[in-house]
């Protein structure tokens, strides 16, 4: 049986920690580098430096196979293959600032200079076209004194990943890109990989610049799918028996089209779409092509945003209070960035609405941001109690088993997935709102002008 190479992950952060976890649980002998003392110190103690479901347990499974080092160079002298995994964070403009890269380029490069044999760097990192060949490779050929090609190797390859299930996507990946700078570089992060992949993924071998432009094109065009789908419902929403998920539902039947990421909800969010989305506009601007698809998609985005915040605000009185549930960008997430859930408290806030929220993972992330302005909720029921409004923002599976029967009918609620579909048309509940939903909507509105008009009504 042929020996696993050993690798080295520069840079454990939220996807270089499950990285580096995933290759020695799979038996790689793996050196980690962070230039954050507390971060190696945790992984050498076997904790985990990054909050991401199943991380502690496959470092637990990986002592002694898995160490971490303050020293890039040390990494790359005790391994056969780097993986570059720092970040690369957006601009003003949307591009992309590939200053963390060309820092570990020399540190790699250096610690080439003096390595005997062939080494394989591999950059995951999303970058714009064109970084890795005329940004990355020749700061590492300048810092070796050697030729990409012949003494060392480069690929492209960046993960497809979601925070919340990084080892799951890690692990199984849709396919797998990889961008080579000559076969023999592709080759063997080829076989690198198919020795850490659970399953057999269709492998897409290009040149580093295809590779690259591939990478913000696929999030791109997510990003577009998820835009159309949030305008379907906005349109179910405004139609006598409008529903959305009868709509998507049928769309996804068509071989053309597909059902994946057409669900239409709430506004998407996170460290990977909007960025990667702005990014393939800054990149046609820059090369003097119209960017109007891109750019409609992310204007629309926010409008999103902004229609999710002024429907909720409409429902609350003046004075009144508002409960979120769910403030990440996705279950099983702690990332607030660009989150529906979190946009709308703060616009909540904003307009003087009382809010409490909750959320599994997120709440120290809003509290660091949000202070004292909001209230925190230990729990659920703790959130929805005596609450005007109660708005599902996150799809998490804590909010699936909420009891529409415990929530008084003077409490309005928003759900924005429509997880609670099925018990809100048994229960005939009509202080229900799901989003996309026509007749719900027209039900609600029916309801709530009777209790308003009527001195007596629920709202006591």
């Amino acid at each position: 049986m042929t020996a696993l190479p050993s690798v080295s992950v520069v840079g454990l952060g939220k996807l270089g920690a499950c990285i580096a976890a995933c290759f020695a649980d799979k038996g790689f002998e793996v050196v980690g580098s962070d230039v954050s003392s507390h971060t190696v110190e945790l992984v050498n103690q076997g904790r985990p430096p990054v909050t991401e479901p199943g991380l502690p347990e496959m470092l637990a499974r990986s002592r002694g196979r898995l160490r971490a080092t303050q020293d890039a160079g040390e990494a790359v002298h005790a391994t056969d293959a780097t993986f570059i995994v720092v970040p690369t964070p957006s601009n003003d403009e949307g591009g992309f600032s590939i200053s963390y890269v060309i820092d570990a380029a020399r540190s790699i490069g250096r610690a080439l200079r003096d390595k005997k044999g062939y080494h394989l760097v591999v950059l995951t990192s999303t970058v714009l076209p064109g970084s890795t060949e005329y940004g990355m490779v020749p700061v590492l050929e300048q810092e070796s004194g050697k030729r990409c090609g012949e003494d060392f190797g480069v690929c492209y390859s960046p993960e497809f990943i979601a925070l919340g299930q990084v080892i799951r996507d890690f692990l199984n990946p849709e396919f797998l890109l990889i961008g080579e700078f000559d076969a023999r570089s592709g080759e063997k992060l080829s076989a690198i990989y198919k020795s850490v992949c659970d399953n057999d993924p269709s492998v897409a071998r290009m040149s580093l610049v295809n590779a690259e432009l591939t990478k913000i094109s696929v999030n791109a065009y997510v990003t577009m799918r998820i835009s159309f789908a949030n305008m379907v419902a906005a349109l179910s929403e405004q139609l006598p028996g409008g529903d959305v998920d009868t709509v998507t539902g049928a769309l996804g039947f068509d071989t053309r089209i597909g059902s994946r990421y057409l669900k239409g909800a709430v506004a998407y969010g996170g460290p990977c779409f909007p960025r990667d989305n702005q990014a393939l506009a800054y990149l046609a601007r820059q090369l003097g092509q119209k960017a109007s698809l891109a750019e409609a998609v992310h204007a629309f985005n926010e409008s999103t945003n902004q229609r999710l915040a002024e429907r909720v605000l409409e429902l609350v009185p003046e004075g009144g209070s508002v409960a979120v549930l769910g403030l990440s960008y996705k279950p099983d997430s702690n990332v607030i960035e660009e989150a529906a859930g979190f946009l709308l408290v703060r616009s909540l806030v904003e307009a003087g609405a009382r809010v409490t929220v909750h959320d599994p993972m997120a709440m120290d992330a809003v509290r660091q941001v949000l202070g004292d302005s909001i209230a925190y909720a230990s729990g659920v029921a703790d959130a929805v109690q005596g609450k005007d409004v109660v708005v599902i923002a996150n799809p998490d599976r804590a909010y699936a088993g909420l009891d529409l029967a415990s929530i008084p009918r003077s409490t309005v609620v928003v759900d924005a997935w429509r997880m609670l579909r099925k018990q809100a048309a048994a229960a005939a509940a009509p202080n229900y709102i799901g989003l996309g939903l026509g007749e719900d909507n027209q039900r609600l509105a029916r309801a709530l002008a009777g209790m308003w008009t009527d001195p007596a009504g629920a709202r006591s």
